[in-house]
């Protein structure tokens, strides 16, 4: 521990206007509100961030998957910075901007294929809505018109606003809500370590999760599914990477019913996975990419999508224009902040050092698995999860009440005051999920595995 960032009257201020006035983001207030403590981070450095106490813990996730670089790079701060002072702000709406011309060029040069087209946001969600309606609106130019529905994964995460919120496969967070845009349909994921079908072959249980995309364009019709949206490792339910030849074939469905491809990066996008784009790393070429996150390190907020040529072709001359946008798209400032990060990317060779020690990060939580609690242990790069179970033998799953108490009545607070912020999620089946940040090495890897050890050894001794 060190010296507290705050003093204790500054903490108790902090703590009440916080219960008071903050509305936090996927967050139970119960707790807060009847006088629990708000986690109050203050600062960060490297891989570590410290909370008002001085408290200092190893950022397990990278913020939100976000933090590549690592915390308090002055490089990133001062470059949004300096572009702050020459041009604060203007929009994308019929005008550019400097930094927005030069960033786009640079993420098209990094694209796979013929991505050379961006259309920036504000972040991954709005990144994901873009792609539908350009879906929707580049059908309805090229005749035909009846092309509008999309289909996505079982327990995948696409994001929160209403478009985006029905391609996710995630029923208790859409429930709320309903009714969504309609024309979301669902199809299994690659959970391999859940399969029915195919589970000691994943070759062939790549061809089966692949076909039944092709099965459900088929039944729903080709001549109405614009789009297939998918992740290259999926976040929700915890990491699960795509099995061999599945991106391979996916890319022949969507190519033979004349649908598009789109690669949602928001995650596996700028080294997460030891790649620029996820795409790159499983050898596949979609339609569109979406982004976020990591193109600046989340030192600014920004996200986009990369867009194939020809989808770009019908807005390329005469009146029609693709009627979207965001105030904040392409800020300059975030702009700015996203090609320091990309020149940090290039001198540090992050990607390299991700493909260099990735193996190593595996095994180390590998080591995890003489844990009776440890089910699987699964994902690519910088990104897995760690599947609990109540019996490794026969993959026995947790109740609801049982996974309750584990995940948020145990595991939260105690990893947590053991000194790693990491992610324990129950999308799906009880999972803890970890994506350090891009400039970790060993001995981070050894900290994130014996605190891991140490508290959910104590879990199975309180279950």
């Amino acid at each position: 521990m060190t010296e507290p960032d705050v003093t204790s009257q500054q903490h108790d201020a902090m703590q009440r206007a916080a219960r008071d006035h903050l509305w936090m983001h996927f967050a139970r207030h119960s707790v807060s509100q009847d006088g629990g403590e708000i986690p109050m981070i203050v600062r960060g450095e490297g891989p570590y961030v410290y909370d008002s106490a001085g408290r200092r813990y190893l950022d397990g996730l990278s913020g939100l998957f976000t933090v590549q670089a690592g915390h308090g790079r002055e490089e990133l701060a001062q470059a949004g910075a300096k572009q702050a002072a020459e041009l604060g702000f203007f929009p994308l709406w019929s005008y550019a901007h400097p930094k927005a011309v030069e960033l786009a060029e640079r993420l098209a040069a990094l694209a796979p294929g013929d991505l050379n087209r961006v259309f920036f946001t504000s972040g991954g969600g709005d990144a994901v809505e873009s792609a539908w309606k350009l879906a929707k609106h580049y059908f309805k130019l090229t005749g035909k018109p009846a092309k509008h529905k999309v289909i996505s994964r079982a327990v995948a995460y696409h994001g929160t606003p209403h478009g985006a919120l029905s391609i996710t496969g995630l029923p208790e967070l859409k429930a709320p809500y309903e009714p969504l845009v309609p024309s979301g349909f669902r199809v299994p994921n690659t959970n391999i370590y859940r399969a029915s079908e195919h589970r000691d072959d994943p070759e062939a249980f790549g061809r089966w999760a692949a076909d039944r995309i092709e099965e459900a364009i088929e039944f729903e019709g080709p001549d109405t599914v614009a789009a297939v949206f998918l992740e290259p490792v999926q976040n929700a339910g915890g990491c699960f990477p795509p099995p061999p030849g599945y991106f391979r074939r996916v890319r022949e469905i969507c190519d033979r019913h004349g649908v598009l491809l789109v690669s949602d990066e928001v995650i596996c996008a700028f080294g997460r996975l030891g790649s620029m784009f996820g795409a790159q790393r499983f050898g596949y070429e979609p339609d569109i990419i979406t982004f976020a996150k990591g193109v600046t390190s989340g030192y600014a907020p920004l996200g986009g999508m990369l867009v194939a040529d020809r989808l770009f072709e019908p807005f390329r001359h005469g009146t029609e224009m693709f009627a979207h946008g965001y105030t904040f798209g392409g800020h300059p400032v975030s702009a700015a902040v996203a090609l320091a990060n990309l020149d940090l990317f290039e001198r540090e060779d992050l990607n390299g050092h991700v493909l260099r020690n990735r193996d190593a990060f595996r095994g180390t939580l590998e080591r995890l698995r003489d844990l009776p609690i440890v089910g699987d242990v699964r994902g690519d790069g910088y990104f897995y999860g760690i599947e609990l179970v109540k019996d490794q033998d026969t993959r026995e799953t947790f109740d609801d009440e049982e996974s309750e108490w584990l995940l948020r009545g145990f595991l939260d607070k105690a990893l947590y005051e053991a000194g790693l912020y990491c992610r324990a999620d129950d999308r799906g089946d009880p999972v803890v999920q970890l994506a350090p940040p891009l400039i970790c090495g060993q001995a981070h890897f050894d900290e994130i595995e014996q605190i891991l050890r140490s508290v959910l050894k104590e879990a199975w001794a309180r279950m």
